[in-house]
């Protein structure tokens, strides 16, 4: 390796311009991790360009803007599991993708792309890499996702978070890294008081926050409105995330002791208000929760590709690191599980203490390295 690689794996030629294609979408679990690789990109080089390609008329059209970046989209979809109009299209919508991501790649001249799941990210990979550009992919689950799994022998590296990923892709392209998340989730010193009082909710008694993502999970909401009595009798406030889908069926159990938001813009102070917390299980959550720290109790989404929740959270549960209870087991188990919980402190410690262990936080860092060695080369 020359001076000029050695100070580029480095991370220390900020003047250098570079040019950097990211790509995934559909849901936040592939947008968030792209727009965090992204900061920390433009954080070494200043100078760098950027350009994300989702698809069209999905989130990230609207959350990458948000974040700084220009984007373009493709006209993609995936493959729905029953025969429908849809999927008639996708071989048209996929031959129109590819084209425009060629014209893309043509334009931008992108030193790496990175692609983080999602349907975008398959044409825009599959040009980029035919042509030698290095690709980096990042896999968020325990178990992958199609697109990354079609496009494993196209790429140079493959960032995941779990272990046994050799099950899906070449061992000797998987880097274990963690999954990308909000830096200011990994700052130390936040003020509890400060987080309790942006909610309105007081210091003297314990706090629930519920997650079910930014659309919001219906079996989770139906079961929280379900409980407000249990919880109340328990003595427990809550902080309520129940999606912008949700927001107008649940807005009117708002109340002094159970906060109902459609989104946090302030995940740092939710976190750091809690003393325990419901969530779904996306790749995302799961490693937001471990970086946080506090007992979880797992409600996996069960209408995912291959049930990739689930797998998520018990690559967990079976490090007594959270508790689960499945959806169809809710009205039967979880008064009985939550309760085991929230009357045990040394339950609540063990599964704070095992959930740390797990963290990653520098997973973010150490994808960006990977990209640097491949720009390097």
């Amino acid at each position: 390796m020359n001076s000029k690689e050695q100070s580029m794996t480095d991370g220390k030629n900020p003047d250098q311009v570079l040019r950097f294609i990211l790509s995934g979408g559909g849901t936040g679990g592939h947008i968030y991790p792209a727009i965090a690789i992204a900061n920390e990109l433009k954080k070494r080089y200043p100078n760098a360009e950027f350009l994300f390609v989702g698809a069209k008329d999905r989130m990230e059209m609207e959350k990458v803007p948000q974040a700084g970046y220009k984007i373009e989209g493709l006209w993609i979809s995936g493959l729905q599991r029953k025969l429908t109009l849809k999927n008639l299209m996708f071989p048209i919508k996929l031959i129109s993708s590819l084209f425009k991501a060629g014209k893309i790649v043509s334009k931008f001249k992108p030193h790496a792309v990175v692609g983080t799941g999602g349907f975008a990210s398959g044409p825009l990979l599959k040009v980029a890499s035919g042509r030698g550009i290095p690709c980096v992919l990042q896999e968020q689950n325990s178990y992958a996702g199609i697109t990354n799994k079609l496009l494993k022998d196209k790429v140079a590296k493959i960032c995941v978070a779990y272990d046994g990923m050799e099950a899906f892709f070449p061992s000797d392209k998987i880097v274990k890294t963690g999954n990308p998340v909000r830096g200011d989730l990994v700052a130390k010193g936040k003020d509890k008081k400060e987080a309790l009082d942006f909610f309105g909710l007081q210091a003297d008694q314990p706090t629930l926050l519920v997650l079910g993502g930014s659309l919001g999970a219906r079996r989770v909401n139906q079961l929280i409105a379900q409980k407000l009595d249990y919880f109340k009798d328990l003595g427990i406030q809550l902080i309520w995330q129940c999606g912008k889908l949700y927001f107008e069926e649940y807005e009117k159990f708002n109340s002094e002791n159970v906060k109902v938001l459609d989104f946090l813009n302030r995940m740092d102070h939710a976190y750091t208000a809690s003393d325990f917390i419901i969530s779904r299980a996306g790749a995302s959550s799961v490693s937001e929760l471990c970086i946080v720290g506090k007992p979880v109790l797992f409600i996996p989404s069960p209408n995912v590709a291959e049930d990739h929740q689930t797998k998520n959270a018990m690559a967990l549960v079976n490090e007594d690191a959270a508790i689960m209870v499945k959806e169809k087991d809710l009205d039967e188990s979880f008064e009985a599980v939550f309760s085991g919980m929230f009357g045990s402190k040394e339950k609540q410690e063990k599964l704070g203490l095992n959930i740390k262990k797990l963290a990653m936080p520098n997973a973010t860092a150490s994808i960006v390295d990977e990209i640097e060695k491949l720009v390097a080369e």
